[in-house]
C-alpha cells in the first residue's frame, strides 16, 4: 500500500507578502534597492502592509529579481513557484 505524503497548505497571501516586506526590510541593502526602485519611503512602505494591492506589488518586486526571490524562498522555505501562485490571489 503506498502512502501519500500530504501537501502542505500554501500560504496566505497577504501573510506571504507581510513575509517578503518583513525579509526586505531586515537588510540595509535589500531595503536600499527597494525604496529606490519603488520611490517609496518609509511611511508608504508601513502603508503596504495594510493594503492588498500593496502587498501584491511586494511580490510583483520579488518576482522580478529572480536572485532576490529564490533567497526569499529558500529563507520561508516555500518553492518559488508558490510565491507566483499566491501572487496571483492578491489584486493587481
Amino acid at each position: 500500500m503506498l502512502l501519500k505524503t500530504p501537501k502542505a497548505t500554501p500560504p496566505d497571501p497577504e501573510a506571504l507578502a507581510l513575509q517578503a516586506l518583513v525579509f526586505l526590510m531586515a537588510d540595509d541593502d535589500r531595503l536600499a534597492r527597494f525604496l529606490g526602485l519603488t520611490g517609496l519611503d518609509g511611511n508608504a512602505v508601513r502603508e503596504l502592509a495594510h493594503d492588498p494591492h500593496g502587498l501584491g506589488a511586494v511580490l510583483d518586486y520579488l518576482l522580478g529579481f529572480e536572485p532576490l526571490l529564490l533567497e526569499f524562498a529558500a529563507e520561508i522555505g516555500v518553492d518559488p513557484a508558490v510565491i507566483a501562485a499566491q501572487r496571483r490571489r492578491l489584486p493587481d
